[in-house]
């Protein structure tokens, strides 16, 4: 059986608060958007910080709860906005179009995004999830990847259970030309799984976790691997301008992540009553969702990295792409870097 992921952290007994963590990383502001220690460039605060929130996205549903972002930027006049992202890909989009500052995706997502042109740095790993695998229905003979030949498969595009079905078809010697790809967004995929419209879906939670609680999907194929990591991305030119106010993002998230560890009830409660779920649902959804780590680290890189091999490999990014190059392009831990290390049993204030 594959193992779950679940809370770690142990009852608090020191106090990590966040006017602490924010005076440590203020010293931040120096820093720039390179993953090198570039330099960035301070300029003139905007009226409005704009950031994604998203179901597959447990932190962002805290902090847009908890409301610790806009108390913090209320001191400097500036307004927090957030935009629903029902994907990567339109997460990607927002980045791109410059509708939000920073925005949740998955890691290999994100890479397509900079392989594309997307000018985006990821700084922050939220979460290490299992919140992708390959769906059927509750009566469907498709027993391995290998029975989706010549099936239709619901997926969406630029997403990490699109990529997730890529890895999987190229595993068992097969490619998307293979099937016949039904591309849906992840709500639109799990009803038309559910009305019988496709053989198959490469499933997101929280609906895959709906899916498979309420309506008896399988999911029959899984591998916790391919599943790249969620990470928080920012416009490049965006944290070169204000590096300052990407130190107070994160640590808002870092704040989030530690509060997620320490009130797993009250997260539970928290992404029920944002997305809309039963407790059962939510309750499947962090089974599987890991939070005991936001750094990037070699086994992060390493799963980006065979994302983008088989993303080259199906012609979603460009042959003359380099892949490692554009990852450690993409990848910048000079804020992250930053924030302090959590002793044993740290929480976050509430």
């Amino acid at each position: 059986m594959l193992s779950k992921f679940t809370f770690r952290r142990p009852a608090a007994r020191a106090l990590l608060t966040f006017s602490a963590l924010l005076g440590l990383l203020m010293g931040v502001g120096s820093c720039g958007g390179s993953g090198q220690g570039g330099t960035g460039t301070t300029a003139t605060a905007p009226e409005t910080l704009r950031l994604d929130y998203a179901y597959y996205n447990p932190l962002s549903l805290v902090l847009k709860q908890q409301g610790w972002l806009e108390k913090d930027l209320a001191q400097q006049n500036i307004k927090v906005e957030w935009v629903l992202s029902q994907g990567s890909n339109k997460a990607l989009e927002f980045l791109n179009g410059s509708s939000i500052d920073f925005g949740s995706t998955a890691g290999a997502a994100a890479l397509i995004g900079r392989a594309n042109g997307n000018p985006l740095k990821a700084i922050y790993i939220y979460s290490k999830p299992e919140w992708t695998a390959l769906c059927t229905g509750p009566n469907s003979t498709i027993k391995s990847v290998a029975d989706l030949k010549g099936k239709r498969v619901a997926a969406t595009r630029g997403t990490d259970p699109y990529i997730f079905l890529l890895r999987a078809l190229d595993q068992a010697g097969l490619s998307e030309k293979d099937i016949t790809l039904i591309p849906l967004q992840h709500p639109d995929g799990r009803a038309a799984l559910e009305k019988g419209d496709v053989d198959a879906w490469a499933g997101l939670d929280p609906h895959m976790a709906k899916a498979e609680l309420e309506s008896g999907a399988k999911l029959f194929y899984r591998n916790p691997d391919f599943n790249s990591y969620g990470v928080l991305n920012v416009r490049a030119e965006f944290a070169q301008q204000h590096p300052e106010l990407v130190a107070k993002v994160l640590t808002a998230y870092e704040q989030a992540r530690l509060w997620a560890q320490q009130h797993p009830a009250e997260l539970k409660k928290t992404l029920a009553t944002e997305a809309k779920l039963s407790e059962a649902v939510a309750t499947r959804q962090l089974e599987r969702t890991d939070f005991s780590n936001n750094t990037f680290g070699a086994p992060q890189r390493a799963t980006i990295l065979a994302a983008g091999d088989v993303l080259k490999k199906s012609g979603v990014i460009e042959q003359t792409v380099d892949v490692t190059k554009t990852v450690n392009e993409l990848i910048d831990t000079s804020f992250a870097s930053k924030l302090p290390t959590p002793s044993p049993g740290a929480t976050a204030a509430n």
